[in-house]
Formats: C-alpha cells, sequence, structure tokens
C-alpha cells in the first residue's frame, strides 16, 4: 500500500439538461443523471447508485483483505446495498445504510469464524467510516455442499 494521503481526482461536466459525465484519469467515463425520484429518466447511474455502489464495492475489498489476512478460504461474497435517503431538518441526506451480505464458503469453513469477519469488514469499510448515518449489516454464511 502506498503512504497516506491517498489523493482521488474526479471531475464531471454537464449542460443545462441531459447527462452529466464523470471522469477520473485513466479511467472509462460514466455518463450520469439524476435518479426516477428525482424526475430523472432512470436506466442510468445516477449520483445515488454510485454512492451506494461504492459502499458495497468497498465491502467486498475490505472482506477481501481481512479475510486473506485471517486466511480464511470463500468462495463467493454477495452484497446489496441499501442506502435511505430522507429529509431531516430540511435538508434531504442518506440516514440509513444497510447491507445484505451472503458468503458462501467451503464445506468445514468455521461459519462463525467467516461471521465475524463479515462484521469486521463493515466496521472497516472506509468508505462507509467515511458517511454519516445508521449502518445495518445483516449478513448470511452459507457452507458449500
Amino acid at each position: 500500500m502506498h503512504p497516506y494521503p491517498h489523493v482521488y481526482r474526479v471531475s464531471a461536466t454537464g449542460s443545462q439538461a441531459g447527462l452529466v459525465t464523470v471522469a477520473s484519469p485513466g479511467l472509462p467515463d460514466i455518463e450520469t443523471a439524476p435518479p426516477p425520484e428525482f424526475d430523472g429518466p432512470g436506466g442510468i447511474w445516477s449520483p445515488e447508485n454510485l454512492l451506494c455502489a461504492a459502499l458495497a464495492d468497498c465491502f467486498i475489498l475490505t472482506f477481501r483483505g481481512i479475510s486473506r489476512a485471517a486466511r480464511m478460504e470463500w468462495l463467493k461474497l454477495d452484497c446489496r446495498m441499501e442506502g435511505t435517503l430522507e429529509r431531516v431538518d430540511g435538508s434531504a441526506w442518506f440516514t440509513r445504510y444497510t447491507t445484505f451480505a451472503t458468503l458462501t464458503v467451503p464445506a468445514g469453513t468455521d461459519v462463525a469464524k467467516a461471521g465475524a469477519l463479515l462484521e469486521r469488514a463493515e466496521k472497516s469499510c472506509l468508505i462507509s467510516n467515511s458517511l454519516r448515518g445508521v449502518r445495518t449489516l445483516e449478513a448470511e454464511v452459507i457452507a458449500a455442499p
């Protein structure tokens, strides 16, 4: 790992109407629009979707590192993230983030240890640690046949 601080550069370009293009050096551009809840067209990434996607992605990547350090083998981790946007005191903000995680492990794996590592990953995710709002994890560990 590189020493801190890490700096991430992103830019966005848009006009009065239409899509916004998000870019970062060395990465493919992403087109975004407001979600349907804000009268957007739907069917395209929104900032709200990207935020929740970043949380789900960070959770899996964090779990990958934690499980590697713990020398625990696993087969697959499915993660679904729900972010709840509400109006509080006149401002809209995400008040809750719920991570739904299903971890599949090889037969004979210590399921309790796997669950504890999932909890640790949720508490260690740097993206979710950077946000306000209540976080919950609903995790399931399945042993493969």
